[in-house]
């Protein structure tokens, strides 16, 4: 196995309902590329081919968007229906549904497997420091499960009049994010994305908090600043995770400028797959 893809979205119809029609043309617009719709089969062989396995990530924000959810049940079972492909899935809930939505968490985890929660705070309008979300994070803890915030700015909503009316400021890592990793200590915390324009802060509190890890995703790493780059050659290289955030950006292309970065060889192996494999109790 060449990497652990720890940050992917699914690419078929079922998994690309997470925005409005018009909303994903603007973004289509900003971003100057559009994602073909595949097949679950065609989703699987993009990582096969590259000798890869993913952790596929569900979506629900139905109380402050109103979108279709990407239910949990359904990417459970596009991992388990292609384990060539993927290792297991990011189990997804929308925090304002309150005991409900740890229900729904519980349920993820023991019955459906999923090894992890995820959060978009933006989208789904929330800060992580809010007190009426820690039953969540507690919840987290008893399960013995990570959690995957998002972090800097988002394509979601780019290019729009207002931006869509997401606001930007629920994914600044500091006080959020760290307010959450020093209340929650026994909780594993990962910050997804370089986390531009707050990629300096999100590197202190990596460095600061012990139990505060990050994913690469979502940016094409010949872009990655040079004080990222000189920190995953150095004091985070045993922090850090691939993540290509799939089907935004190609996990090949994500690899080849990855391994093209002049970083450490035994670097790459660790932000390849080693340190997923450590950091999310993956089982090979």
């Amino acid at each position: 196995m060449r990497a652990i893809d720890v940050h992917v979205h699914p690419s078929t119809a079922r998994g690309q309902l997470l925005v409005a029609e018009g909303e994903a043309g603007v973004e289509a617009r900003y971003r100057r590329m559009k994602h073909p719709v595949k097949t679950e089969e065609e989703m699987a062989r993009d990582f096969i081919e590259l000798n890869i396995k993913g952790l596929i990530i569900a979506w629900d924000a139905e109380m402050s968007t109103g979108y279709p959810k990407v239910t949990n049940d359904y990417v459970a079972q596009l991992a388990k229906d292609h384990p060539q492909a993927f290792l297991g899935a990011w189990a997804m809930i929308d925090p304002w549904k309150g005991k409900a939505a740890v229900r729904e968490l519980e349920r993820a985890v023991r019955e459906l497997g999923m090894i992890g929660l995820k959060f978009q705070q933006i989208i789904q309008g929330f800060f992580p420091n809010e007190r009426w979300v820690y039953p969540i994070y507690e919840k987290c803890v008893e399960l013995g499960i990570p959690v995957l915030f998002h972090t800097g700015t988002t394509t979601l909503g780019a290019g729009m009049v207002g931006g869509g009316g997401y606001h930007l400021k629920y994914s600044e890592p500091i006080p959020y994010l760290d307010d959450v990793a020093a209340d929650f200590p026994e909780l594993t915390i990962i910050g997804a994305h370089p986390s531009w324009p707050w990629q300096e802060e999100m590197i202190a509190v990596l460095l600061h908090k012990a139990n505060v890890y990050a994913d690469l995703s979502g940016w094409a790493p010949k872009y990655f600043p040079d004080s990222l780059k000189r920190e995953i050659n150095g004091r985070l290289q045993d922090k850090l995770m691939f993540g290509s955030d799939y089907p935004d950006i190609s996990p090949r292309r994500w690899l080849e400028e990855f391994e093209a970065g002049n970083y450490k060889p035994e670097v790459v192996e660790k932000v390849l797959y080693k340190n997923a494999q450590r950091i999310l109790k993956l089982a090979l």
